[in-house]
């Protein structure tokens, strides 16, 4: 036997004595695999998390504790995917296939694998659809902010106007004939880490569900999150409960939401953000004005993907409420909750549109 069919081996036996003795708590070599049952639930009722770091987040799998075994594995195939996808999507790799794309497709089109083609293709429809609110050329900004070397700063008025003048999808063509991607000038960048997680979970789903595993929950960062089948915990059939963040208190829930078969994404500014002379910035970028975002303190959707849910919790957070509910005429299955600041000092007010109403359990 070789060294690989070793490694494949034991990690098998691994993964199997695992599932079978879910009490205990083993680490492998990449991927840390728990077991804990949950105080509210029947005993035995256990859940599998195995755990891996990427795109700059930790990305977690959580399996019912009751499958054959080949679940397990076919969550760490996941995670092994989403590695895969960093380093074609990753703006802070210089080697991804989208910072080559940044730096040769001003000169002629280039082709594009073909999933991440499709990528592309729904990043432009999001911008239209946002009227610019979403925007994967935003980068320059980024930079010139200072969020991207997580240095925070305040431009200089000609630096901000420089970057703006790299900024819009408008300067992205795409044809679908040949799969390939023309960028209008020199300096327009790609940067989809405003909706590359969600992806990134959609395409584990797909590895989870062509393996037969039907009951699960992945997260990237616990800010994007998508939900299949049930917890088998005996106690709810409606999906995997979710909690939803407070914008201000990270100790505390606004509520939670039950998923079954969709995903949720929450974006915010309150944890990642510089203060200049009294004034608070926050990292999310407004790319019609070049400047941060500041209607609304988070903002939480409910998609059918992923990726969907990743890339319209930070349009939504940009647009705010009026713009959201115009946006949302035309996306029925989407529910988003809006957070704000509330009269008195520390409180919140919340905006629910579309059915988030009926899914969120607030307390």
């Amino acid at each position: 036997m070789t060294s690989e069919e070793e490694k494949r081996t034991s990690r098998r036996n691994f993964l199997r004595g695992k599932l079978s003795s879910p009490s205990e708590e083993v680490v492998s070599e990449e991927t840390s695999a728990e077991t804990a049952p949950s105080e509210e639930v029947p005993a035995g009722a256990y859940l599998i998390q195995l755990a891996r770091q990427a795109m700059a987040c930790q990305f977690e799998v959580y399996l019912n504790a009751n499958g054959p075994g080949s679940e397990a594995e076919a969550a760490v195939a996941a995670l092994d995917l989403v590695n895969e996808l960093e380093q074609q999507l990753s703006a802070y790799r210089p080697d991804s296939e989208i910072c080559r794309l940044g730096a040769t497709a001003y000169l002629q089109p280039v082709v594009v694998e073909q999933r991440l083609f499709q990528l592309l293709e729904l990043s432009l429809q999001l911008h239209r659809d946002t009227h610019g609110a979403f925007d994967i050329t935003a980068g320059p900004l980024t930079k010139v902010w200072g969020f991207f070397d997580r240095e925070g700063k305040v431009p200089q008025e000609r630096d901000l106007v420089e970057a703006m003048n790299l900024v819009g999808s408008n300067q992205i063509e795409l044809d679908a004939d040949n799969r390939t991607l023309k960028l209008a000038r020199e300096g327009v960048e790609l940067n989809l880490g405003s909706i590359g997680k969600g992806y990134a979970l959609d395409r584990c789903q797909e590895v989870l569900l062509d393996a037969d595993v039907d009951d699960f929950l992945i997260h990237g960062g616990t800010s994007s999150v998508l939900a299949h089948g049930i917890r088998r915990d005996g106690v709810s059939r409606e999906g995997w409960e979710v909690g939803v963040p407070h914008p201000l208190r990270p100790d505390r829930r606004i509520g939670t939401v039950h998923l079954k078969n969709e995903s949720l994404g929450t974006s915010g500014a309150a944890f990642q953000a510089f203060f200049h002379q009294g004034k608070k910035y926050g990292h999310v970028l407004d790319p019609r004005s070049g400047r941060p975002a500041t209607k609304v303190l988070s903002a939480t959707v409910i998609a059918p993907t992923a990726a969907l849910a990743d890339a319209l919790a930070t349009a939504c957070y940009v647009m705010g409420p009026e713009e959201t509910e115009a946006f949302l005429e035309n996306y029925p299955e989407v529910s988003v909750l809006l957070v704000s600041e509330g009269q008195r000092r520390g409180s919140v007010e919340t905006i629910m549109l579309g059915e988030m109403s009926q899914r969120l359990s607030v307390g």
